[in-house]
């Protein structure tokens, strides 16, 4: 679907490392900020990548046409 890729609103996320723990090919915790990006946007299939998103304790990743 056009527009279904992940998203993390970053001044939400607390750098806890659970997106990049449970996938990895799409989200990486950059320390030096202080919170995760989306570096590969399609590096996994979807379901995964929901994992990802239903795991964060703050609920900060979100798919971009769900915003």
């Amino acid at each position: 679907m056009a527009g279904h890729t992940p998203v993390i609103v970053e001044e939400e996320c607390i750098a806890c490392g659970s997106c990049e723990e449970v996938c990895p090919e799409v989200f990486k915790l950059n320390e030096s900020l202080g919170f995760a990006q989306v570096i590969n946007p399609g590096g996994a299939p979807e379901d995964k990548i929901q994992e990802a998103i239903d795991i964060c304790p703050v609920t900060c990743i979100h798919w971009a046409d769900e915003m």
